[in-house]
């Protein structure tokens, strides 16, 4: 697998939980938290919220840092927009593929329909 396809993988795996997508939207509204801080939040506990936090830091969609005795985490917003531009590319790419389909079953069904007209004039 390419660079490029295990990091759109990571990508894609990390934003696909819709605790961690919850986890993204607590970050934006807060601007930084602490997991305990998200926890209360969100319906898992602390140590749930920093497995998630983790998953998300990996993917570089999250960054840690040290406060003291704190560990704040915040969104990425320039790899937000990587993932967001991503996931863009990759619903045009299936819009197309069901253009596709669509313009293919259309032929066959009037090519069926014409079939069919054409065996009705001969009876």
């Amino acid at each position: 697998m390419s660079p490029v396809a295990a990091e759109a993988d990571e990508l894609w795996s990390a934003v696909a939980d819709p605790t961690r997508r919850r986890v993204i939207a607590a970050l934006l509204d807060r601007g930084e938290a602490t997991a305990t801080m998200l926890a209360g939040e969100l319906p898992v506990t602390r140590q749930a919220v920093d497995k998630h936090l983790a998953v998300l830091n990996r993917a570089g969609l999250v960054e840690r840092r040290r406060r003291g005795r704190e560990v704040r985490h915040a969104v990425r917003p320039q790899r937000l927009d990587t993932a967001t531009r991503s996931m863009a590319q990759v619903a045009a790419e299936w819009d197309a593929r069901m253009a596709a389909i669509r313009r293919i079953a259309e032929s066959a069904a009037r090519e069926r329909r014409e079939e069919h007209t054409t065996q009705e004039a001969k009876r």
